[in-house]
């Protein structure tokens, strides 16, 4: 049986992901239900997948400084293998898949523009790679966790 998210979901979902560290019984009181009634409703959207708890970290506070956002045009038909050979390099945080020009994209954080340099040479020995795109962040004026669905 499929489960569907209804408005309580919604609401515990969109205040942990505001605040993560909202009790049950803050998250009780905001949405007027029994602390018990959000122990189940939490626990049942971790089972169910809709939710993940994980620790999210400020990239300035722990020195990582730089950023790029990087697009790739691969050969015909190695986009798996491309995006196998992207996840091993450990600074990637972010890979999709795209339409357009650009198949792949990719964003990184890391401690300078040297890093950056080091990245993209390891990027252009991926053999099914054949062009980059580079895009350097200058200033990140949002990044959110926040989902409006």
């Amino acid at each position: 049986m499929k489960y569907e998210v209804d408005e309580l979901d919604h609401g515990i979902i969109k205040h942990l992901s505001k605040d993560g560290r909202l009790s049950f019984t803050e998250l009780s009181i905001r949405l007027q239900v029994t602390e018990k009634t959000i122990r189940l409703r939490y626990k049942n959207l971790l089972d169910k997948g809709f939710l993940e708890v994980v620790g999210v970290v400020n990239p300035l506070a722990v020195g990582l400084k730089a950023g790029a956002i990087i697009q790739v045009k691969v050969k015909a038909n190695s986009i798996s293998k491309v995006i196998e050979d992207l996840k091993e390099i450990r600074e990637i945080r972010f890979i999709t898949v795209t339409s357009g020009e650009y198949p792949i994209l990719f964003q990184i954080t890391v401690k300078d523009q040297i890093r950056i340099t080091e990245i993209l040479r390891e990027v252009n020995k991926i053999e099914c790679i054949t062009e980059v795109n580079t895009i350097i962040q200058l200033e990140v004026h949002k990044n959110t966790f926040e989902y409006i669905f």
